[in-house]
């Protein structure tokens, strides 16, 4: 692959992160904390889990589901299997911010979209599916 690709597979990803940047701040989020609420809309995991995911260490998440626990968007429980374990589910409140957040991302990927012809929409997502697994 040339440099030249490189950069405009770079370029695509800074465009579509920007996207998901402002759709963040625009509700006073960090790109972290959207993740985490995406984590969190359809499943309650651990806290292990959460660092697995987002690729940060604990202590890290701990701080990220605090914050997110104090704006009342989560809450954490303790785990009907083993009391060790600690599971964070979204509150009421946070599944509207997610909903919001979700209408919000939708509308900015679909600008981008927008631009494309639609045999070139199609092959983009195509190739979005392939390379997301």
């Amino acid at each position: 692959m040339s440099s030249s690709e490189v950069d405009v597979v770079v370029q695509a990803s800074f465009t579509v992160l920007d996207t998901l940047t402002r759709s963040a701040a625009g509700h006073d989020l960090s790109l972290t904390q959207l993740r985490l609420l995406g984590i969190l809309r359809d499943r309650t995991p651990t806290m292990a889990a959460i660092a697995d995911h987002l690729g940060l260490d604990r202590s890290s998440v701990s701080g990220l589901v605090d914050r997110a626990e104090r704006r009342g968007y989560v809450a954490r429980r303790a785990s009907a299997d083993d009391a060790r374990v600690t599971t964070v589910e979204l509150t009421e409140a946070g599944r509207t911010l997610g909903q919001e957040l979700t209408a919000t991302v939708e509308a900015g990927v679909e600008a981008l979209l927008d631009c494309l012809r639609p045999a070139d929409r199609k092959r983009v997502l195509e190739i979005a599916r392939s390379v997301t697994g």
